[in-house]
């Protein structure tokens, strides 16, 4: 790569001659289910096995010419300004990124890729939708080559210095050595799955039940079969005795616990496995995943504020989950999760490593607008009080004997609704200190947010016809890479949020920040 890297006329380059291979086993997938219906539809034994063999070779060998033909079509060059890449069969595309617009640039490993010691390359421009552009594959010394090179680049390191870096791998895996922030083994990963209860397994089975009727002699969706089953189970449970119903109910609600717990686990191994965020000379560098590994830094400078959140059931154990705020994206989701399973003493050394401090005990909080509160209670109340007028007439006509039961219920939500905004409101706070601007909301489960105040793009104040009867207002924070937004705040609090926001930024050198944070 260096002569590309130093060359005045960059030559284009092919990714891994071992993508080929990935392509054609990957291909294999698809001939599966072909295969197996064509096995089926002429009969599983004689002729119809061969058939079905023959289904998927075929499926098989195609798939393997038109991986050889993308990858013969695929092409990338360094150039001076930007990276260009070009691909297609029959109608070919060229994309070209400016080095300026790269907001990050990661490494992906998914299993199959991985056996082969490949990478899939991807460039985000914080544009929105995900990455911009990928490679797939190149090898891992050459992805993480091409990945330095282009940060270099981006942050405007002279061409001998590229050059010099493009000569070999070992310079850029020496900048990305660091200081390990945070990690977790697989005892905390287990912790973390009993916290990650889910159900999907069972939507996956409702979904598989459409097919059901292919392969069972029995009409799934035949309502007359199951209010059959149900009445004859319903006699059978009725014999058995109290005891007997209360252990089957408790051994059915375990059950379902149990296989909600272990898909949490599931899922919670298979993405964080391995999970390490470093301190690094070129930002927080976070490697995590079993079957899909990724590698992704998140340069200091870019970090434009941070979130902590937490769960109903986690906070009472004392755990919290911290994000940064960044111009990139992180598998679909506008923040990068640095800390998914941490205590607050362990997420402290890592917010203070992006530049960024926990509110302190001296923090001059300031809860909403009283009169926020007010109205909160009185329309949320009065949106469940129409409900339960709703539902009185409606079983007034339809169901008379439900009438007083479904009212009452809904008038008691409305009470409770009453008393949760008038609790949230002691938790929904704002703080500002001389370079931080913090705010904290929920209950139950409280989330917080911190951003500095010199990377705010803007303040704006907004008002609906109740808030400004009302005199409160809303403060919304410009953020790159997120939303920051502050409700019930009174007026002239508000307008001295915004004040000394935009002191700080007014005083603020932007041409030397991003030089200033890097170091």
């Amino acid at each position: 790569m260096s002569d590309s890297a130093a060359g005045s006329h960059p030559e284009p380059r092919h990714t891994a001659p071992m993508s080929v291979v990935v392509g054609a086993l990957g291909g294999l997938q698809n001939a599966i289910l072909p295969a197996v219906a064509a096995a089926f539809g002429t009969g599983i034994s004689g002729i119809g096995l061969f058939i079905g063999l023959g289904v998927g070779a075929a499926i098989a060998v195609l798939s393997a010419g038109v991986a050889y033909l993308r990858w013969s079509r695929l092409t990338y060059t360094i150039g001076e300004a930007d990276i260009r890449v070009e691909s297609g069969v029959l109608s070919r595309s060229a994309r070209s990124v400016p080095f300026e617009r790269i907001q990050d640039v990661s490494l992906e490993q998914k299993l199959l890729p991985r056996l082969f010691g490949l990478v899939a390359v991807k460039f985000e421009t914080g544009a929105g939708g995900g990455e911009d552009l990928s490679l797939t594959y190149l090898t891992e010394d050459h992805g993480e080559e091409l990945r330095q090179v282009v940060r270099d680049r981006r942050d405007g390191a002279d061409q001998s210095d590229a050059a010099a870096i493009g000569e070999g791998v070992s310079g850029a895996l020496a900048d990305d050595r660091g200081d390990r922030l945070f990690t977790m083994g697989p005892a905390r990963l287990f912790t973390f799955g009993l916290f990650e209860f889910s159900l999907a397994v069972f939507a996956v089975l409702a979904g598989l039940l459409q097919y059901a009727d292919n392969f069972l002699d029995i009409e799934i969706w035949d309502m007359k079969l199951w209010r059959n089953v149900i009445e004859d189970q319903s006699g059978k449970i009725s014999q058995i005795g109290a005891v007997s119903q209360a252990f089957g109910a408790a051994a059915a609600l375990l059950g379902v616990i149990l296989i909600g717990s272990l898909t949490g686990m599931v899922r919670v191994f298979s993405r964080e496995w391995g999970f390490l965020l470093e301190r690094t000379a070129r930002g927080f560098r976070r490697r995590r995943g079993l079957f899909t590994r990724t590698d992704v830094v998140m340069p200091a400078h870019r970090v434009q504020g941070v979130k902590i959140a937490t769960g109903f059931l986690r906070y009472r154990f004392g755990w919290h989950s911290l994000s940064f705020v960044s111009l990139a994206q992180d598998q679909g989701a506008a923040s990068h999760v640095v800390a998914p399973f941490a205590r607050l003493e362990e997420i402290a050394p890592i917010v203070n490593a992006a530049g960024f401090d926990l509110p302190g005990t001296d923090a001059d909080w300031r809860r909403a607008s009283e009169n926020y509160l007010i109205d909160s209670v009185f329309f949320d109340a009065l949106f469940v009080a129409l409900g339960a007028a709703a539902a009185f007439i409606a079983t007034t006509f339809f169901a008379p004997e439900w009438r007083d039961l479904a009212t009452g219920i809904l008038l008691v939500l409305a009470g409770i609704t009453a008393i949760a905004n008038a609790l949230a409101w002691q938790y929904q706070r704002h703080a500002l200190d001389h370079v931080q601007i913090m705010a904290t909301s929920g209950v139950l489960s409280p989330r917080s947010r911190i951003a500095t105040r010199l990377k705010l793009h803007s303040v704006e104040i907004s008002q609906g016809p109740i808030a400004r009867l009302r005199g409160y207002a809303t403060v919304h924070l410009g953020q790159a890479g997120g939303e920051f937004s502050i409700p019930g705040v009174p007026v002239d609090r508000a307008r001295e949020v915004r004040r000394k926001v935009l002191e700080t930024i007014a005083e603020t050198d932007f041409s030397q920040l991003e030089s200033q944070t890097a170091g």
